[in-house]
């Protein structure tokens, strides 16, 4: 298959989960003999066009600031769609790729993508990490009927979904496709990766009984995981470690620094090096996130495959139960909920499925090849 995957930012120039997705779906796509090209921002070094591990990334735009007062630029995303729609176009009327894949959020690439593949037949792939909904409320504001609107239009373009988890399946089918039409393609770990991360010590750094990753905003609940740690901390002589930055950050040091437990809870910050964060997770005894909003969970299978005890909220917000299953503590986000599953965790108690054992499908590998069936079922009319 020749597949172009369409993303404004490419891995590893720019780093996060949507990205590093395409990346390692798309070197193992390149390992297995497909040609692989990837339309983005001019965000690395040299030519507008490269080859990086065997695909070749395209530059129809030049690099530039992502975020807006710490949200997602909106121009941003409408800029890059304009700009990618007459160079796609050229491609795809030349059918020099079988497939267009792109990730949903920000939206306007997908409306793009669309416009420049029509009349020549080319299948557009979508991957949904999540479905906002009323959700927009809280990122926009006033603004909010404008992501809704365009989140619709884009649930009702014509496409082959693909969604990250079944309750962002489900979300979607809320909204434009029917439910049997979409596939889900979880994301995915690098179990080797994990598996050879240096541990803390390594670097002279600390280690943590309890840790969380993941950025700090409210619905990641880490204020909770706060009051509930506080309130067993002393029985364990235990420590916290909170990875991670956001607009909670501030307001959430302040609160630890009132609490009893207080040195015992350590604010790590972002870690540029992900590998520092694996470390982390290797050498934690319990991985504590309980986050009521999660379209998948991607620190839940690297937590399982590092082996750590994992607790999260069961919330029908949240797709950490497709995750976990049985493999981890799924608890109510609530203060004593999280303190009592946190107790039973450092007392030794372990969930009845092996961590580990859960994590091995999420493996890129596993995730790849399923990426990689689904892709051939919509360009051979079979979806």
């Amino acid at each position: 298959m020749r597949v172009c995957f369409v993303s404004n930012v490419v891995y590893p120039y720019v780093t996060g989960g949507a990205e590093k997705r395409i990346h390692e779906i798309a070197t193992r796509l390149v390992a297995k003999g497909h040609d692989v090209t990837i339309y983005g921002r001019h965000f690395w070094d040299g030519p507008e066009e490269i080859t990086h591990e065997g695909i070749t990334l395209r530059a129809v735009a030049p690099a530039t600031d992502l975020y807006t007062d710490d949200r997602r630029s909106i121009t941003e995303a409408i800029d890059f769609s304009a700009r990618l729609a007459i160079p796609l176009r050229k491609e795809l009327s030349t059918q020099n790729h079988d497939l267009v894949v792109a990730s949903v959020f920000p939206f306007f690439p997908i409306l793009s993508s669309k416009l420049a593949g029509l009349g020549t037949g080319t299948p557009i792939v979508t991957t949904w990490h999540e479905v906002w909904r009323s959700y927009w409320n809280d990122y926009l504001g006033r603004l909010a009927p404008f992501g809704q609107t365009i989140e619709y239009l884009t649930a009702h373009t014509p496409q082959f979904p693909i969604a990250v988890s079944g309750i962002t399946a489900d979300r979607l089918a809320k909204i434009g496709p029917s439910r049997n039409s979409i596939e889900v393609v979880p994301n995915g770990i690098d179990i080797s990766q994990i598996d050879d991360a240096p541990l803390p010590r390594d670097n002279g750094q600390d280690s943590y009984d309890v840790l969380f990753a993941g950025r700090l905003i409210s619905d990641k609940n880490v204020s909770l995981l706060l009051d509930a740690f506080d309130s067993i901390a002393d029985h364990y002589d235990a420590t916290l470690g909170i990875i991670g930055d956001g607009p909670e950050s501030d307001r959430l040091r302040k609160q630890a620094s009132k609490l009893g437990c207080s040195e015992q809870i350590s604010f790590l910050g972002f870690l540029d090096e992900y590998d520092d964060v694996l470390g982390h997770m290797r050498a934690a005894r319990v991985f504590a996130s309980p986050s009521t909003r999660e379209g998948f969970g991607i620190t839940f299978a690297e937590a399982m495959a590092a082996d750590c005890t994992v607790i999260a909220a069961d919330h029908p917000e949240s797709a950490a139960s497709e995750v976990i299953e049985d493999a981890g503590y799924l608890v109510d986000p609530s203060k004593e909920a999280v303190a009592d599953a946190l107790d039973r965790a450092l007392a030794g108690d372990r969930p009845t499925q092996n961590p580990r054992s859960r994590a091995q499908q999420f493996d890129w590998d596993n995730v790849a090849d399923q990426a990689e069936s689904a892709y051939r079922r919509a360009v051979n009319g079979t979806w």
